[in-house]
């Protein structure tokens, strides 16, 4: 177990799990688009249906092929897709637990009362996400 009494971190999100690149990826579209509509804030004005559909048109475009461009933008689908899906989980997460409260247990495991039991499957998570294991 980590020593929690030079930092008391237990249970507070690792967010240098994330890898960067779809923060640069989503970065480089957000550039875009304040280049575009001259406002960095317009997105959350946008219906969410609206992003839902675009993130579609572009996981389709990438599927189709892994390393297809945006005509318009000439830049990734794939990053197009990310900024879309970054936007929805935005937008729509007042319906959603606050990723901070949230116990994050393998299937099997006993969730404690507090816990809203969102699981991951056994092949994405070898161990529990916290600082015990660390």
């Amino acid at each position: 177990m980590s020593n929690q009494s030079a930092k008391a971190d237990r249970g507070k999100l690792r967010l240098s799990l994330v890898p960067p690149e779809i923060i640069w990826d989503v970065a480089v579209i957000r550039e875009y688009g304040n280049l575009k509509y001259h406002d960095p804030e317009n997105w959350r004005g946008v219906e969410v249906e609206r992003y839902r559909d675009a993130a579609y048109r572009h996981f389709l475009r990438y599927l189709e092929n892994p390393h297809g461009v945006d005509e318009e933008s000439g830049l990734p689908h794939l990053w197009h897709w990310a900024c879309n899906v970054a936007f929805l989980c935005a937008l729509e997460s007042g319906g959603l637990p606050d990723p901070c409260e949230v116990e994050i247990k393998l299937p099997g495991e006993q969730a404690s009362p507090r816990t809203v039991g969102i699981t991951f499957a056994d092949e994405l998570s070898e161990r529990r996400y916290n600082n015990e294991t660390d």
